[in-house]
């Protein structure tokens, strides 16, 4: 007589909403990938998912405000949703909005998420699980990764709340690190996209420990870092390109220019220099020292004349006066930067800068943001036509579908573009094997003010 034969019962599924910057992004994965190694499955609509994760974010009133958006409609599509992330901070807030809400937890809190997510959706897993060990999910495209490689900041910056969201730099093993990152290009990962709230301090709150890596020491210390990732190859034996994001100018920046001259990481700088005059820069306690900057800018670029290098401006922060804006307008004039992106200055609750005298008003916030996105914008479109005729690598992101004619366009990047932040590169007429990832020549033909277009050389 056959043996009754048991059913494994169905997982229970859940759904994510992340929101926010690329590290909370990092923290959705990993929270992700921490349920479903609990028995979860995911869930990639509201209807089918046992509870709904809103991972927020709480930097400005208007990340709140889209947070507290999506957080009803998680609760009138599903009915049964957790909230975490920054804004997660504020849970009376989030209650007096939403009462309906299973629960809160704060930012990068993933016992606790966990934890309501058992409580409210207990796995159903029985005693028959799979034995082997399932890959880390994955929030971004297979072929680009963000590595976060610590968190909180030591700043105190007066538009800034990070550190209260976060806390302070809490740096992660650089062992840690290099094996998180060789995991990922061994599985598919193209391009590395090294995150933090300041890059450029890591390891400064573990005195730059060493740990044995690969028979050698190395230290917690970005140059350290930046010099290991450059070391890493893909199955294919190429090395990944490897994006440094969120870097202070601090003195020893100077040292990782090198390694972008040699091919060891990719020629990108995201720096926030937020501002030029020093007036302004002092009010946002923070670096004064822009005519400086602007004498290493020319000195990287001498050793490395690839380099491009973004940065974010606010505008309008209190006490900013026309001069500190004409200021401004001349600095990036001269620094010539690739990349640019602005924000108006908003109030943050729990800000220092809130109490600063001398508001700008709104439409005055909006005319200055104009002259800047105006002036960029120029400089960008210079930049790029610059490039037209010249033969650059792109990975690339999208291909299309075939159009009437058989010609097939794709999306990709240059080194000079990060995802979601900056331009792209379109082709045309690529071959119907070019799959995402893969990183090939591309002949320049034509730019404008964001974008290149071109074909496969």
């Amino acid at each position: 007589m056959n043996s009754p034969t048991t059913s494994l019962p169905n997982a229970k599924r859940v759904g994510m909403v992340s929101l926010g910057c690329p590290k909370a992004l990092v923290d959705s994965e990993r929270i992700l990938t921490r349920l479903r190694a609990d028995g979860y499955a995911m869930s990639p609509d509201y209807a089918g998912a046992d509870v709904v994760l809103v991972n927020t974010c709480g930097f400005l009133d208007s990340a709140k405000e889209e947070s507290l958006a999506a957080i009803g409609e998680a609760i009138a599509e599903n009915g049964r949703v957790i909230v975490t992330g920054c804004m997660g901070e504020e849970a009376e807030a989030i209650r007096a909005a939403h009462p309906q809400v299973l629960a809160v937890t704060g930012a990068h809190q993933y016992e606790q998420v966990v934890e309501a997510v058992h409580e409210h959706a207990p796995p159903s897993q029985g005693p028959f699980v799979d034995l082997i060990p399932q890959p880390d999910i994955k929030l971004t495209p297979r072929h680009y990764s963000y590595l976060k490689i610590s968190e909180g900041c030591n700043h105190s910056c007066a538009f800034c709340i990070i550190p209260q969201l976060r806390g302070k730099l809490a740096s992660r093993r650089i062992d840690a690190v290099l094996r998180e990152a060789e995991k990922l290009v061994a599985a598919g990962t193209r391009e590395l996209l090294v995150i933090s709230q300041d890059t450029s301090a890591y390891g400064v709150d573990t005195r730059h420990e060493t740990r044995s890596w690969k028979g050698r020491e190395v230290r917690a210390h970005m140059t350290d870092l930046a010099r290991e990732l450059g070391q890493l190859r893909t199955p294919e034996g190429r090395a990944p390109w490897v994006r440094l994001h969120y870097v202070y100018p601090y003195p020893h920046v100077d040292k990782v220019i090198p390694l972008m001259a040699e091919g060891l990481l990719t020629p990108y700088l995201d720096i926030p220099f937020q501002h030029a005059a020093p007036g302004v820069l002092k009010a946002m306690r923070r670096p004064a020292n822009e005519a400086k900057v602007l004498a290493r800018l020319k000195a990287w670029r001498e050793i490395c004349p690839e380099i491009a290098i973004r940065s974010s401006f606010v505008v309008g922060f209190p006490g900013e006066t026309e001069a500190d804006f004409a200021y401004l307008l001349d600095w990036l004039e001269e620094a010539q930067l690739d990349r640019v992106g602005a924000f108006r200055f908003e109030p943050v609750e729990g800000a220092a800068a809130n109490d600063l005298p001398d508001p700008v008003p709104e439409a005055l916030k909006e005319e200055r943001y104009a002259r800047l996105m105006e002036v960029t914008e120029r400089i960008s479109a210079a930049k790029l036509a610059a490039k037209v005729g010249r033969t650059l690598p792109v990975i690339i992101d999208e291909v299309g579908e075939a159009d009437e004619d058989g010609d097939i366009g794709a999306t990709g990047r240059s080194e000079a573009d990060a995802p979601e932040i900056d331009g792209a590169v379109y082709l045309r007429n690529v071959p119907e094997t070019l799959a995402p990832g893969a990183i090939v020549d591309v002949r320049i033909e034509d730019a404008d003010a964001h974008d290149l277009f071109g074909v496969m050389a």
